[in-house]
């Protein structure tokens, strides 16, 4: 029951705190939202502040149903469907970021919480493309210095942020469907950081082996 109660506390805090900011997300209301009385919410938390910092908390954890994996063997789908899964994240919880930022002045622990899975998807995929270039999707010839990986990471990540907060906004800023301009992130990042189309060592098996099969015995 005391879980029961917390967690429902916990998302009805989350709900009045998307609608009102964190002056108007009063103690009162999130009971009433919670169905429960202020006394079980003090019992459970202490104060509003604790209440509404640990909500922060929560929220900023942003669940990836999808996983970039150790081994790319499709990076442009595998990228795409990781971004799918993170834009439908960002989407879901866009009101109660809107209102992390707008407090992070009088909260800068807010902008703490608002900013933590958008650094921690950039941090997936730099180390997604230390993969490709182990499993030679970005040969060691390119000229793509290590600062520029994570230049193109932060902006695929930026794009990918902007897109899903400010898309309802902003219409006449993103007119394509979002599969089409999520395919169009992933594809610049891609040639951004020089990954090549197969890796190279399939590639070179790939030469040998037409050579072998066009060389005509004497």
């Amino acid at each position: 029951m005391i879980d029961d109660h917390r967690q429902r506390i916990l998302h009805a805090a989350a709900r009045v705190y998307a609608q009102h900011g964190w002056r108007g997300a009063t103690t009162r209301r999130i009971a009433e939202e919670a169905g429960v009385n202020e006394v079980t919410l003090f019992r459970q938390f202490g104060s509003k502040d604790a209440l509404l910092d640990l909500m922060m908390q929560e929220c900023s954890r942003v669940e990836q149903a999808a996983t970039l994996p150790a081994e790319p063997a499709d990076p442009e789908q595998e990228l795409l469907d990781w971004v799918t899964v993170h834009h439908s994240a960002l989407v879901g919880m866009r009101a109660i970021v809107r209102q992390m930022m707008s407090d992070a002045v009088e909260r800068p622990d807010a902008a703490g919480c608002a900013t933590h899975g958008p650094s921690a998807a950039m941090a997936h995929v730099r180390e997604y493309v230390v993969k490709l270039r182990r499993n030679g999707w970005i040969t060691e010839s390119g000229e793509v210095s290590p600062g520029e990986v994570r230049a193109a990471a932060t902006m695929l990540m930026g794009a990918v942020f902007a897109d899903g907060m400010n898309r309802d906004m902003m219409p006449t800023m993103f007119t394509q469907p979002v599969p089409e301009t999520l395919r169009a992130y992933v594809r610049i990042f891609l040639r951004g950081v020089g990954a090549v189309q197969e890796p190279a060592h399939r590639a070179a098996r790939t030469v040998e082996r037409d050579t072998t099969s066009t060389t005509v015995p004497e």
